[in-house]
């Protein structure tokens, strides 16, 4: 028993709906698939003292991985997250505080490498460029809104215009010639 029938494929209207339904069972298997291989949100603890793991976990979450980007290194599993947690596990045992840790990486990585950069001239673009990406995304909707109601307005037709038009069309001479 059928819940419902798909229409043939020789309908040419149906393709639009077969298009939706690949995308839907597309999204619906990588939710799923993402959720059953995705691991825990912070990574495998590196020192065998649980105070030492809390302050290298605290410097790291404050820290982007440079491969994933979008995730903190104290959250990321790629080997250089690993290795760059490593390294500040060796600076916090070496003596170093948080904020010369900190200035270590930036110096070394650039401010890109703050999960939060600052706000600053070589960093402006990173604050500002969504904004001004919203702001010009808004006035090409508006002058595509502009654009389609100066297209949808008719000219207002006379009433004699419009009767000798309808006089052309009911003309047996006007279909001949377009005929012909």
């Amino acid at each position: 028993m059928r819940l419902f029938k798909l229409p043939s494929l020789k309908n040419t209207h149906s393709w639009p709906m077969y298009s939706m339904l690949g995308i839907i069972t597309l999204t619906i298997w990588m939710t799923f698939t993402q959720s059953v291989y995705s691991q825990t949100n912070t990574a495998q603890p590196l020192a065998k003292d649980p105070a030492m793991e809390a302050r290298v976990m605290d410097i790291a979450k404050d820290l982007r991985c440079l491969v994933c980007q979008n995730e903190t290194i104290a959250g990321s599993h790629a080997d250089l997250a690993i290795d760059l947690r490593h390294q500040i596990q060796d600076l916090l045992e070496a003596g170093k505080s948080k904020s010369e840790i900190m200035q270590y990486m930036v110096d070394r990585y650039g401010d890109f490498v703050l999960y939060k950069p600052p706000v600053k001239s070589s960093t402006l673009v990173l604050w500002v460029g969504p904004f001004l990406l919203m702001l010009l995304g808004l006035w090409a909707l508006r002058n595509f809104v502009k654009k389609q109601t100066a297209l949808k307005k008719v000219d207002d037709f006379s009433v004699q215009d419009l009767s000798h038009a309808r006089a052309m069309l009911e003309s047996k001479d006007f279909l001949k010639k377009d005929t012909e």
